[in-house]
């Protein structure tokens, strides 16, 4: 099953760290943004709550007034070394990279990075598979700021050049795709991209750089939902956006503006998740890939919208392009209705009834990404279930799924 396959057996690749390239990302994971100035002679950086930063005298606190403050205490909204030394760790698992911000939350880190780029006048191209928020986004505020936007098959690959006007500004994707996982062909769009001088951003939550390694494939902007595998515990709202020396002092300065800032206690959770996501993500990857393909073989399931699965759209591009998959997938079932479907979910025992994903825990929603299609229609041989696979043991969430199953086929 190509890189995938290779992943899941325990070959993690090389080459995370923009510092050193000959360290794998495993050790990456455990020694970035370590600085001895962040940790003061301690293992992990200690939390630095601050608002108000004193100076010696006015003439300090001028020259400090004028000087780039990144990585220097200015005031609390700038950041101390607990986010610092995430925003640097994050930034050393991208090759290229040249910085990093944190944002409150993913989708303000998606709002941060697009009006870092776009101005009135410009034109958006969003893959029609895009997380809702994203597409709500360009539908609300970017609109109301002259800002149009508009909406592609995420299976154009190259063909994105057709679409291309004398507006659009930049290209937005995500791969794979929020609800329904189809697997873009980055490498041609950035190519087509570059060629016509366009911003490229995307959403990279669903891999992470471990397993695809965003501005090394020649993306610009690569931005992370840090609530999923980064913090991994359910319980902080975090998001980032890692970018280019080109794309840096814009982002960075509208993110100023817009007051965005992380607390210093989220940042520090966020730091102490990320020393574990290598582990946790090859568990979520290996238990996901293993349900995936139990579910494949059961007469109630249509279609499993897993990546490495050949049913997945853009399949061939994950195994080229992928050194792994995370535990986050899509099934269509067989017929049945809404009803037949809440049968299902109601009555699982180890999988929660929630938004977000990638924690500890396992999850099951329904998802109905008909409503949101603008470019492609979804058409489907029944109704679709969003499963976030957690780090239970795969044969005790295969009986829970198996038990659903069997109320789904009886009230469907």
């Amino acid at each position: 099953m190509g890189r995938a396959r290779r992943y899941a057996q325990g070959n993690g690749g090389q080459v995370s760290g923009s510092n050193d390239r000959s360290k794998a990302k495993a050790t990456q994971l455990v020694l970035a943004g370590r600085r001895k100035e962040w940790t003061r002679g301690i293992v992990s950086p200690p939390v630095w709550r601050a608002s108000t930063v004193l100076y010696d005298d006015v003439a300090s606190m001028r020259a400090n007034a004028v000087r780039d403050t990144h990585h220097r205490l200015f005031y609390g909204r700038r950041g101390t070394p607990t986010q610092w030394s995430l925003a640097d760790a994050l930034t050393e698992l991208e090759p290229g990279a040249e910085a990093t911000f944190l944002y409150p939350s993913g989708v303000a880190a998606i709002a941060a990075a697009l009006l870092s780029v776009l101005s009135p006048g410009d034109e958006l191209l969003l893959p029609d598979s895009a997380y809702e928020p994203t597409t709500a986004l360009s539908n609300g505020m970017l609109k109301r700021f002259g800002i149009k936007t508009r909406a592609y098959d995420p299976m154009v690959g190259a063909g994105i050049a057709d679409l291309i006007g004398d507006d659009t500004r930049a290209i937005f994707l995500e791969s794979p795709g929020s609800l329904t996982f189809e697997v873009q062909d980055v490498p041609a769009i950035v190519a087509v991209a570059k060629e016509r001088g366009l911003v490229t951003l995307l959403d990279n939550t669903w891999a992470t750089p471990l397993l695809f390694p965003a501005i090394e494939m020649g993306i610009d902007m690569s931005i992370l939902a840090c609530t999923k595998y980064v913090v991994g515990h359910s319980d902080v709202l975090m998001g980032s956006v890692t970018t280019t020396k080109e794309h840096w002092h814009a982002l960075r300065s509208t993110s100023f503006q817009l007051g965005q800032t992380v607390s210093p206690d989220d940042a520090w959770l966020g730091s102490r998740g990320l020393r574990t996501m290598g582990v946790r993500l090859k568990q979520h990857g290996e238990s996901a890939l293993r349900i995936a393909e139990w579910l494949r073989d059961q007469p109630e399931v249509a279609r499993v919208l897993h990546p490495a699965l050949p049913d997945c759209p853009g399949s061939e591009f994950f195994h080229r392009d992928f050194a792994g998959a995370s535990g986050l997938f899509g099934v269509v079932l067989k017929g049945g209705g809404e009803e037949a479907r809440a049968a299902l979910i109601d009555g699982l025992d180890l999988f929660g009834i929630g938004f977000s994903w990638g924690g500890f825990e396992s999850l099951a929603i329904p998802a109905d990404p008909e409503r949101l299609r603008k470019a492609v229609p979804w058409q489907a041989e029944g109704p679709l279930v969003r499963l976030q696979i957690g780090l239970e043991d795969t044969d005790d969430l295969i009986a829970d799924l198996e038990a659903g199953l069997a109320r789904f086929r009886a009230a469907a």
